[in-house]
Parts: C-alpha cells; structure tokens; sequence
C-alpha cells in the first residue's frame, strides 16, 4: 500500500502514542513509526500525551525546521477523550507557534478491514492451541476491550464485534470490557458458556502487552479452570503487525488529502447525548484538555505517580452514613487504605461511599467486583480482609453480610 501522490523531502509525520510507565508499550509506537517510515519512505517520529517523552509538543518543536508539512496520526484504537480533546488542542496550539508549518491531523485506528482480518488471525491461533475447528465445532468469541467514558467509542467496539462475527464460523462474538463500562469480561464469559460451547475466544483488545492486557488473560485463565465443560485461551495483543501498519498508511493518506471522517453524528462533544448532557464541547471539553495536561505536565518521573485510567483490580467502598460512622467506620476507612498501601502487589483501590442501605449493620465494607459486602467490620478485621480477601482472593466468610 502506497501514497497516490508523491512523497515531498519536506513532509514529516508523527505518530502520538498514550504513553506509558511501562518502556515496553512505549517502544512499541517507536517501532510502529520506524516500520511507518520505511513504508512510506519519509520522516516519522513518535510522541506521546503522557507519561512518557516526548511530548507532543516538544516532537512538533524538534520537527518544525526540519519541515514544511507534518502530519499529525494518533495511535489509539478508536476515538475518545485524546482524540478529540488532547490531540487537536495541542495542534491548534502548534498552529498558532509555527506560521509556516501546514498541519494535517489524522483520525485514529478505528474499524478497518485490516484490523478484522488481524483479529480472525488471533482467534485462529488461540483455536490452534485449544485444539479447535470452528467449521466443526461450536466456537464462541468474545472481544474484550479497555472501556471508555465515551459512549461513541465504547459503541465502536460492538460494531467491531459484529464484523468478526459476519461471514465467519464462530457461533456468536461478543462485547466485553476491562473497566469503566459494562458488560465487564466475566459477566460476558460466564452468559455464554450457559449455551455450552465447545471452545471460548478472548481476544484482548490492546495494542500492547500491559497490564490490562495482562489481567485479561488472567480472567480468562480463571474462567477455564472454573468450567472445566469450556476451553477457554486468550490471545496476544495487536502488537506491532504489519496490518496495523497498513491501517497508519490509510489514515496518513486521508490526512494529507484532507479526507478525514469521524462520527461527529454520535459524539457526545458534538451532540447532547442521554446521560451525557454535560459533556458536550466546546468551552467544557476545552477546559478538561487543559487541566489533563496539566495534570501530566511533569514527564522526569512517572514511576511513583499512578495513572487515573488504570482501573484497579478492585474497588473497596466503606460505608460513611451516620451510623456507620458512629460505629467507626472512618478508621476502618483509614486502616485499609494504610494495609492496601503497605501489602505486595495488592491493586486496590479504596474508597468512601454513601449509604449503603445497611443502617445498624456496619460499618460495611463492599468489594468490588466480587460483590461481597462485609457486615460489623472493625478496624481489627480490615487486616484479614486485606491479607485474605485482597491479596488471595480468599473470603472471609465469618465477616460476610451479604453477596450480590
């Protein structure tokens, strides 16, 4: 796949990646953009929103004498907060700093028939292993992505889901997700091996193989050792394949045509969405750009500050209402939050909540996503909690209220 125009010695392109702690994942978009310019056969460097250098603004800096035209291509796999909000910004911004730069912004990966024909391989190699065939038997596939706030995004990942799924001989493909939206990956797995299939196929999808990646295998694994009836194996990430790179190769080339398409029709920056009538753009998504790169300004170490969008294994809410408070409930807040902070590898995290509805049996402490809400917790019991239920898995049964 080539360019129909021809390359000019003065064009550039940047490839913005997220950013990461982990140097794995940030390597990755390097070389991405490295397999980019030699497919192209012109300049591509990479950057990064956050966690990682350089910025996107100190990339645009260092490129600016070297060129006259610079194209602009986030890697992100569909279309939220980032693209919308973080990349134009700090183009704009770039607009106004280097008069006689042109600019040409990309649009993300999103749905490409490249990225399907991607996928269909994944599944075929997670079926190898699990000893399959899905023309003989019934083979179920679930694609499990990492959630957004933005309800475009998270409906592209469905529509992702329906593709795989046409003209092909899997029994059903699903919809799952890792954090922020429902349906979450266990919920999903465990709604379709009611039908009993031979094989289930979780597909991560990730570009990269962190830690959310990570914990989606690890689902998965639980999943099969807990129905013994259902193969079940996830497979890798997008990683650095070269059909994603031809997926970069399209959105350059609609970039620098001026031919490139979002879903501005179901935006919630762009359209009043229910549920989400204060989202709507301009000023608002403005400011929320501005006090995101604020946030993130600080890029010389990234190892001790946590990254909000990491959604952690668990979520403990501790009941403050008036007679769970009268009860003790903010020191078994307090004592938890320290035992969670000192435990290994424990990725918790805790918080205060309002009425639980459990007036006269607190303080309650709830954990999610187990859905199990201890009942009468004092502040000696938070250390088992933490010891047996945090970091084992293991309930404490004597401690349970109630189980949803």
């Amino acid at each position: 796949m080539s360019l129909d125009h021809p390359s000019l010695d003065d064009d550039a392109i940047l490839l913005v990646g997220h950013g990461s702690r982990r140097e794995k994942s940030n390597e990755q978009v390097r070389t991405l953009a490295s397999k980019l310019e030699t497919h192209l056969s012109l300049p591509v460097d990479a950057a990064y929103i956050e966690l990682a250098e350089p910025s996107i603004e100190d990339a645009i800096e260092s490129l600016a004498p070297t060129c006259q035209s610079l194209t602009v291509v986030p890697l992100s796999l569909f279309a939220a907060s980032h693209v919308k909000n973080d990349v134009p910004m700090a183009v704009q911004t770039a607009r106004a700093q280097y008069d006689d730069l042109t600019f040409h912004v990309g649009s993300h990966l999103g749905i490409h028939p490249s990225i399907v024909d991607l996928l269909d391989d994944r599944v075929r190699s997670v079926e190898a292993d699990l000893g399959v065939d899905r023309d003989a038997e019934d083979v179920a596939v679930v694609l499990c992505a990492r959630g957004s706030s933005d309800p475009n995004s998270n409906g592209d990942v469905h529509k992702l889901a329906r593709l795989l799924y046409e003209g092909r001989a899997f029994t059903r493909v699903e919809s799952a997700f890792i954090g922020v939206t429902t349906p979450r990956l266990e919920e999903t797995l465990h709604t379709v091996a009611k039908d009993r299939p031979d094989a289930i196929v979780v597909l991560p999808y990730m570009l990269g193989d962190g830690v959310l990646t990570q914990r989606i295998v690890d689902k998965t694994e639980t999943f099969d050792d807990e129905y013994p009836y259902v193969r079940a194996g996830a497979s890798g990430p997008l990683g650095v394949d070269g059909r994603v790179v031809d997926v970069l190769v399209d959105r350059c080339q609609e970039a620098r045509s001026g031919s490139v398409q979002m879903s501005c029709d179901t935006c919630k920056y762009k359209v009043e969405l229910s549920g989400y009538e204060d989202d709507v753009g301009g000023a608002r998504a403005m400011l929320r750009s501005l006090v995101h790169q604020a946030e993130h300004a600080d890029r010389s170490d990234v190892g001790d500050d946590p990254h909000v969008h990491d959604a952690p294994e668990k979520h403990v809410a501790v009941c403050m209402n008036q007679t769970c408070a009268a009860s003790g409930a903010a020191t078994v807040l307090e004592r938890l939050r320290q035992q969670t902070r000192d435990a290994d590898d424990c990725d918790v995290h805790v918080s205060r909540s309002s009425c639980l509805g459990q007036c006269g049996d607190g303080p309650i402490v709830a954990v999610y996503p187990d859905s199990i809400w201890y009942g009468g917790v004092t502040p000696d019991d938070t250390d088992r909690i933490v010891s047996s239920h945090l970091e084992r898995d293991r309930i404490v049964s004597d401690l349970v209220h109630q189980s949803l």
